[in-house]
């Protein structure tokens, strides 16, 4: 199956360079794959996980190791955002 994989602000430097630029990448993915799944080959830190949407919906982390996609689905990922 195919899907689109987004990470936002300083997650991006995670992805190949050459989706730098549009922070996101397709991927093929095993029938059945779940978020955790998709997002392990990236080595993201756990820590930096915080905001998870498949189309758009929120996934909370309790769910991620069983939250299964499918075809078309997108993921995005933003780490947790600090301001003032």
């Amino acid at each position: 199956m195919h899907i689109t994989f987004k990470l936002y602000a300083s997650l991006t430097e995670y992805l190949p360079p050459e989706a730098r630029r549009g922070n996101a990448v397709q991927l093929e993915l095993p029938e059945g794959s779940t978020v955790a799944q998709a997002v392990e080959p990236y080595g993201l830190p756990m820590k930096l996980v915080h905001l998870v949407l498949v189309n758009g919906a929120f996934v909370p982390a309790e769910e991620r190791a069983t939250r299964r996609l499918v075809e078309g689905d997108v993921l995005a990922i933003w780490p947790p955002i600090a301001g003032g």
